[in-house]
């Protein structure tokens, strides 16, 4: 059995993604490109280089420099989403509900 530890996703503070999103910005700016940049900020905090170059890369997003949907946009496609599958659960009850009294009613006029 696999281990689910090691597929766990980490939930980071809000403060920790923006304060190393910044550095890597600061980074970059001191090293005249960006290369490497995100490597050695996710080093120096202690945190995947992976998670913080889609970081990096979500704030670009953000803040209209790269395509993609925005964080708030995901978060409303979530719960549209999420949404969208209580009204098919609750339309599954319905039609059954329809199902079960008309069978009813059929039962009754045919007596």
């Amino acid at each position: 059995m696999a281990d689910n530890s090691t597929h766990r996703q980490r939930r980071y503070p809000p403060e920790l993604r923006e304060r190393a999103v910044r550095l890597v910005a600061e980074t970059a700016a001191e090293r005249g490109d960006r290369h490497g940049a995100v490597t050695h900020v996710a080093r120096q905090l202690g945190i995947g280089p992976e998670s913080v170059r889609n970081w990096v890369h979500q704030a670009a997003v953000d803040a209209g420099d790269r395509v993609g949907l925005t964080t708030e946009e995901r978060a409303r496609m979530k719960e549209l989403e999420r949404e969208n599958r209580e009204l098919r659960r609750a339309n599954e009850i319905l039609k059954s509900a329809a199902v079960f009294f008309g069978a009813e009613l059929d039962r009754r006029s045919s007596r």
